[in-house]
């Protein structure tokens, strides 16, 4: 990081420097977003990014910004480790931020939307390297921003119903498929709070949604081991059986995160349905804590 240039942008309230072309600041921030230290990628580069976004400095460059970000999404895409991954994932947060910018000032035509979000899901979708807390260079979080993303996508005005289906299509093959460790760092609950920002539109079909929660059931019954083998669950298995307690969890009580629009203060409409399915869906990965029902006459 170069001398104290970007503390002092931190200690003024993120204001912009008047003194360097923005294009060149820009370019500075977005490599700083692929480094392994994680002062400079999180605390400084993702911070900057993320507050001069929100406030509108990107505005009139929106659509060039945000595909230029997109470009960090495919930086060795398909690596299982490597520091590349700071890139894709970081590169995935800040494109949230584009997103989450066009849904509050309405900047970006359907076009654009629609190919940020197909690029977004190439990465999530390919994307191996799922470790959350890296020793030495911090958070990763391949999962965690993936699920960042796709809330910031499914409260775009630019997607329907159709789209929203395949915005959770991708959580399911995400959780079921690929999957190359225990996700331990609450990549469950952020997946969770994506997927209720989507049931939130109330644009999707209640039988649609049971059918969706049933795939990952049967996907996380497949990953269980049988009772004479000591090895446990898949990955996967273990994966996705979180997320849905997780989901039942958060569908149940109800949330009200800070950053949500006025349309989470009313509970989704499918809501019955969904928690209802969950409820027939959970025992199953744990048939030993739930008794059945005697079929004695």
């Amino acid at each position: 990081m170069a001398g104290g240039f970007w503390q002092r942008v931190l200690e003024s309230e993120m204001a912009v420097p008047d003194d360097r072309p923005l294009p060149e600041l820009t370019a500075e921030l977005v490599t700083m977003l692929g480094s392994a230290d994680p002062v400079e990628r999180d605390e400084v580069a993702y911070s900057v990014l993320a507050a001069w976004i929100a406030d509108g400095v990107y505005d009139a460059l929106l659509v060039s910004f945000g595909d230029a970000i997109c470009n960090g999404l495919r930086v060795e895409l398909g690596s299982l480790e490597g520091d590349a991954v700071f890139r894709r994932s970081f590169s995935a947060l800040v494109l949230a931020s584009c997103v989450e910018r066009d849904n509050a000032a309405h900047l970006v035509p359907i076009d654009v939307a629609l190919k940020w979000a197909e690029r977004a899901i190439e990465w999530f979708t390919r994307e191996r390297d799922l470790r959350g807390w890296v020793d030495g260079k911090g958070w990763a979080h391949t999962m965690a921003h993936g699920a960042d993303l796709v809330t910031a996508l499914g409260r775009s005005r630019h997607l329907d119903a159709d789209q929203l289906g395949v915005l959770l299509d991708v959580v399911a093959e995400r959780l079921t498929t690929n999957a190359t460790r225990v996700l331990v760092d609450g990549e469950d609950d952020r997946l969770a709070y994506a997927v209720l920002t989507v049931l939130q539109r109330n644009l999707l079909d209640s039988g649609w949604l049971e059918d969706w929660v049933e795939t990952l059931a049967a996907a996380a019954e497949v990953g269980q081991p049988p009772l004479q083998k000591p090895a446990g669950p898949t990955f996967a298995a273990r994966n996705t059986s979180n997320f849905l307690r997780a989901l039942y969890a958060h569908i149940s009580i109800g949330i009200s995160p800070q950053d949500a629009p006025s349309d989470f203060v009313e509970m989704p409409a499918c809501r019955p349905d969904v928690l209802l399915a969950l409820l027939l869906t959970i025992p199953r990965f744990t048939p030993w804590l739930y008794t059945r029902p005697s079929t004695r006459h």
